[in-house]
Parts: structure tokens; sequence; C-alpha cells
């Protein structure tokens, strides 16, 4: 146990280090518009280069990737409550469903039609679907994906969430939604937790409020679509094996354990029993282990590695987040809420 924190000491801290800063760079930008999670990957995959001279730094990272990122998502159920599923009422539930089905869906045969990869198509759907950045790492163990595929996935959920910061309000403001009504379409049809907040308190305070419960509701998807991704991932690793008695895959090798505590910790939180100071220092830890895992995913990701995938990635990323957007908007306007 010594000579492996040794060995993993360099990565980790170098993780720490990289979190550090990019927190201090997103609390410093106008309404937090990007998460700290996505500087990290950005910064990471900038300093690559150098750091892929010194092995030191290996094991680290991959323990970040890997371990820390699992942790943080376990920890990230503190910030949940099966309450909120009432909050938010069967409405919103009615358009998530049909958002979850248009990212996933029209995320399959996009990426059929593109010839892509289907963990990277997977990824990215899942990014849209559900909640960005924490989606897709949630997704990304239980099918085997690389790092690339993580940081394009990401990547292309990140860009048009920027561009949907801006516009959103103003087409709230065009289209004369009410603050429930924009708050619940920013909430279903935004990916990234801080382009939620930052989009939706542009609007108005309470449509911020509405935007933020709805999106925190969406983020308990990440549990039926980890299972099922799991048992997806299994099939194709059971095909891609030449002899089935060396390449046996068992229950116990891929079943998602981390989503089980995810659950637990959800539960746990839905009692009330957990102090308000602690469920905000637990979740603020959280946050900062997500940071320090994407941004491990970003040291350890190539540019000219990613740039391989060619354009055709970000225009299927595009594509599903605009079809998550066009159907969150025509439930609405169907059920009389727009």
């Amino acid at each position: 146990m010594k000579s492996l924190s040794k060995s993993t000491a360099p990565g980790l801290l170098l993780s720490v280090l990289l979190a550090m800063i990019s927190v201090h760079i997103s609390n410093s930008l106008s309404s937090h518009i990007i998460g700290a999670s996505v500087i990290a990957l950005i910064l990471g995959m900038l300093i690559n280069p150098f750091i892929t001279r010194y092995p030191m730094f290996v094991k680290g990272l991959t323990f970040t990737s890997k371990k820390v990122l699992k942790l943080a998502i376990i920890l990230m159920g503190v910030k949940l409550s099966f309450q909120q599923i009432f909050q938010v009422g069967s409405f919103s539930l009615v358009v998530m469903t049909f958002t979850l089905l248009a990212a996933f869906g029209g995320g399959y045969l996009l990426g059929r039609l593109f010839k892509m990869d289907w963990r990277l198509s997977s990824l990215i759907s899942a990014g849209t679907g559900i909640c960005g950045g924490s989606a897709v790492a949630a997704v990304a163990p239980v099918i085997d994906s690389d790092e690339s595929q993580i940081a394009y996935a990401i990547s292309a959920t990140f860009i048009f969430d920027v561009i949907m910061v801006v516009l959103f309000p103003l087409m709230g403001v065009y289209f004369g939604l009410s603050d429930l009504g924009f708050g619940l379409w920013a909430g279903t049809a935004v990916n990234d937790t801080s382009s939620v907040v930052a989009a939706g308190y542009a609007f108005s305070d309470a449509a911020g409020d509405y935007a933020v419960i709805v999106k925190l509701t969406r983020t308990l998807a990440i549990v039926p679509v980890v299972m099922i991704f799991s048992w997806i991932g299994a099939r194709v690793k059971r095909k891609e094996c030449l002899d089935a008695e060396i390449c046996k895959v068992s229950i116990k090798d891929i079943f998602p354990w981390f989503i089980l505590l995810f659950i637990v910790m959800v539960g746990v939180a839905s009692t009330g029993i957990i102090p308000e100071a602690t469920r905000a220092l637990m979740s603020d830890t959280s946050k900062f282990l997500m940071v320090m895992a994407l941004g491990s995913i970003g040291l350890k990701t190539n540019f000219a590695k990613l740039a391989k995938s060619g354009p055709l990635p970000m225009v299927h990323g595009f594509m599903i987040s605009t079809l998550v957007v066009v159907v969150s908007f025509a439930v609405q306007s169907f059920l009389g809420q727009i």
C-alpha cells in the first residue's frame, strides 16, 4: 500500500493542482458560464504533450480518472432526493422521458449514419440527454471508453452549452415564456449543470430555481442509463471474444457497483438525516473530485488522437443537442405549458 501511494502521489497531486486552478478560473468568470470540470479537461489536454514526457504521473492520473471519478459520482447522490421527483411533478418527468428518447434514439441513428464508434456516439447521447460531463463520466467505465472518446463527448456538449447560455434567455423572451415554462425548458434541454444555472438565472430568479430542480431530477436518469449500458457493454464484450472460456464475462465484473452506492447515497439524503452543512460539504467535495477526474482524463488525452475522430462526432453532438431542445419545447407546447 505504501509503494502504491508513492507511485500514485505525483499524478494525484497534479490532478489536485489542476482542479484548484480550474475552480479558480471558473469562479472568476461571469455567472460561472464555464464549469470547472470543462476547464480542467481543456487545460489537461493542453498540458498533455509536456506531461507524457514524465512516466511518474501515469499511475496517479489513471487512479484519479477511474477510482476518484467513481467516488465523485457516488458522492454526487447527496445533492439529490427522491422528493425532488414529486416537486417537479409528473409533467416535467414526461418531458424528460421524451428528451431522453430523442437523445439516445437520435444519437443511435446518427451514429449509424455517420459510421461512428458506438461508444463515442453513446457518450455524446448521455451527455446531451442527462447532465453533460457527469453523465459521460458515469457511462464511460461500463462501456470501456478511452480517454479521447470521453474528452470528445464532453467537448461536443460543452460547445453547444456555451452557445445555449447566450441564446436560451433570448429565445425565452422571444417566445414569451413564463418563469415555470422557461425553467422546465432549460432544465430539460441544456446539458451541463453550470450552463443550466447560467441560462436559468439569466432569464429570472424564479426560472433559475425551477431549472435547477428539474436539472437535478434529470440527473437521476444516470442510474437506469448506466445499468442499461453496462448490459450492452457486456454483450459487446462477449461478441468480441474469440474464446468464450478466456473471455468469460461475469456479473461481478460488469455490474456498476458505484451506481448502486450512488442510489444508496440518494436514499440517505432523502431521509434528511444528513445535516445541511455536512450535505453541502459532501456536495462540494463531489464537485471537486469530478474536476480532478476530468482534469486527469484531459492530461491523458492527446489532441492528435482526438483529431482522428474528425468533425462528424461534433456535428453529431450539435444535431442531438438541437433535437433535444426542439423536442422539449414541442412536448411542453403540446401539453399547454408554453
